[in-house]
């Protein structure tokens, strides 16, 4: 109930569909399949299913890059899971990740399919794999996936908090943006400093700490999550923009960013990755001057 100071909780909470704003239809508090729906399956070993949010597109420029380093093992099939029609509840996608959040990742080269999920986990699974961007020397090592933890902790204020309030939300209230604003800035700080000392988070080597890091991060100081860069004063940052915009322009960072996704310009809307020719014939634009 609200009342003219704010809103009073009840002594238990009840579930309102109809609340929640942009994303009320997709977010529930239970756990579990609504329907049965298969998840297709490809030609390659590794099956993503994702969408290009900034979590999603963690995994599509880790493969990217991997595939760029010659590891043909990398090799994906990239599934859209659009998750503002609930395939994220379908049952075959549960089976998979039963938090229900893209993205999942299921590696079919072994005897019996390995299923990872959570963005973090599947950059640590195959930066293992494949040896690749991930410090084996112990203090190396320990340094990338203590930023590879931060980002998985920190995050959530930004997106859940932040920018839920900032920019989804229904109605914008000053405590919650206030609140979420000032931590978002610490976090950017926090980069800021560090950036300031090393060319990449973890050190002189681009690890999957930047790969977990940019998306979010990255993203926000270039103005392309949330439209916020102005509003939370991005520019003084000068080593988070410098290393953001140096990243932005790794071939096969442009490559993943298109993967799966479906909003933007035509030419950068990959709906589904199958081959590394997709990138040049099934882009969106590709595919509407063909009809």
């Amino acid at each position: 109930m609200s009342e003219a100071d704010g809103y009073t909780p009840p002594k238990v909470w009840k579930w309102d569909k109809e609340s929640g704003g942009r994303f009320a239809n997709i977010n529930r508090p239970i756990a579990g399949p609504t329907h049965d729906k298969e998840l297709p399956v490809g030609k390659h070993p590794l099956q993503l299913y994702s969408l290009a949010t900034p979590n999603g597109v963690k995994v599509t420029v880790l493969l990217e890059e991997l595939l760029a380093r010659g590891h043909s093992g990398a090799e994906y099939d990239a599934w859209p899971i659009r998750i503002g029609d609930g395939d994220q509840f379908g049952s075959g996608f549960v089976a998979v990740n039963p938090n229900s959040k893209i993205p999942a990742l299921l590696d079919r080269s072994a005897a019996e399919p390995i299923r990872v999920f959570e963005s973090g986990a599947i950059l640590m699974y195959l930066a293992e794999k494949f040896g690749e961007f991930l410090p084996t020397e112990p203090a190396k090592r320990a340094e990338c996936l203590s930023w590879l933890f931060w980002q998985m902790g920190s995050a959530p204020y930004l997106g859940g908090g932040f920018g839920h309030f900032y920019r989804y939300a229904p109605e914008r209230f000053e405590y919650p943006i206030h609140r979420f604003t000032m931590e978002t800035k610490r976090q950017l700080d926090v980069l800021d400093r560090r950036l300031g000392e090393t060319a990449y988070i973890a050190g002189d080597d681009y690890t999957i700490a930047d790969i977990a890091i940019w998306p979010w991060y990255g993203q926000v100081v270039r103005n392309v999550v949330y439209e916020a860069a102005e509003f939370l004063e991005a520019h003084p940052y000068t080593p988070v923009v410098r290393w953001a915009e140096e990243i932005a322009k790794r071939p096969a960072h442009e490559r993943g960013r298109k993967v799966n996704k479906h909003n933007g310009p035509l030419e950068d809307q990959l709906h589904e990755r199958h081959d590394a020719s997709d990138f040049d014939t099934k882009t969106q634009d590709k595919i509407e001057a063909a009809k």
